[in-house]
């Protein structure tokens, strides 16, 4: 069992060497796919709507008031970046389904790049908002004794939103993998005990596949023994092969049961995790952009600002 990084496709010559990964081709195509999806849902808008455009319309509302829910109806000029995120996080972690490219976000340095850029933007927010002196103030409350603390809750902020991103979809890929190689060996060692039975134990599996197969019961009852009577029958195939020296090492069992569990990591939890770091993201945006009103008290009597 091999688990490494993303493959390095060539190194560009510039600043000491670029490379370009997996990752990055992803990303790239990821991108792409986001700009042209915009362009081609987005233009030749009508007043009588096709269902292209309502399918369309009644996304956008539902992301726009997904914001407005979290972030406030004052904060809602955010949902463009909030949505860019959710969509590159939740397509990144798709595409690595296609078996050719890599998840973008099974690699540490997306998700870090998302998380820094979501922090830089809190940190400009709040100097914009209150004031550089009474955000830098903002540390030493509420008592003076708690600023290395604060300071450090300030750096972990990125880092807990880039590795929890990463770790969860990067660990669905090991999980996977893992499987795999666990499922090779469960193979060979199944084929040898039943081809080391001789002909004896394949003929008992195969009349003991046919048997489930044609008895009748309850529709439940009788979908669960169709599935345990092929099964059977294919292990007693695979068996008999493995006996004449055809199937020998071939790991039968890794068809179907690792597909399913990458399918779940891919498709479920990629869903859950953009969703989460796309509602985090939302929460330390609106901590840094208060409401109005708000912003005049923690700026210490500061001229409010209204625009985000």
């Amino acid at each position: 069992m091999n688990i490494t990084g993303p493959k390095i496709y060539f190194t560009i010559p510039v600043l000491g060497g670029i490379n370009i990964t997996q990752t990055v081709v992803s990303s790239f195509i990821v991108m792409v796919i986001l700009c042209v999806a915009g362009i081609l849902l987005g233009r030749n808008l009508t007043r009588r709507p096709g269902r292209m455009q309502v399918i369309t319309e009644k996304g956008v509302s539902m992301i726009y008031g997904l914001v407005e829910e979290a972030m406030g109806p004052y904060n809602v000029s955010w949902t463009p970046y909030i949505a860019s995120l959710f969509m590159s996080s939740l397509l990144g972690s798709l595409i690595g389904m296609t078996g050719i490219l890599r998840s973008t976000t099974a690699d540490l340095s997306t998700t870090a790049t998302w998380a820094v850029m979501t922090s830089v933007i809190c940190w400009y927010q709040n100097i914009k908002n209150i004031g550089l002196k009474a955000w830098l103030k903002g540390f030493t409350e509420p008592i003076v004794v708690m600023t290395p603390m604060n300071i450090v809750s300030e750096i972990a902020q990125p880092v807990s939103l880039a590795f929890r991103h990463f770790g969860n979809v990067a660990g669905g890929g090991v999980i996977t993998t893992m499987v795999y190689w666990a499922l090779s060996g469960l193979s060979v060692a199944l084929l040898r005990l039943v081809a080391g039975s001789y002909i004896a134990v394949c003929v008992v599996l195969v009349l003991g596949g046919v048997l489930l197969l044609v008895h009748k019961k309850e529709k439940k009852v009788k979908a669960i023994r169709k599935v345990l009577g092929i099964l059977m029958i294919a292990l007693a195939l695979f068996g008999f092969l493995q006996r004449l020296g055809v199937t020998q090492g071939v790991p039968f069992l890794q068809v179907g049961i690792p597909a399913v569990l990458s399918l779940y990591f891919d498709c479920f939890s990629g869903l859950i995790q953009a969703f989460v770091f796309s509602l985090l993201s939302m929460i330390y945006i609106s901590n840094a952009c208060p409401p109005p009103e708000e912003r005049k008290v923690r700026g210490g009597g500061k001229k409010e600002r209204t625009d985000p």
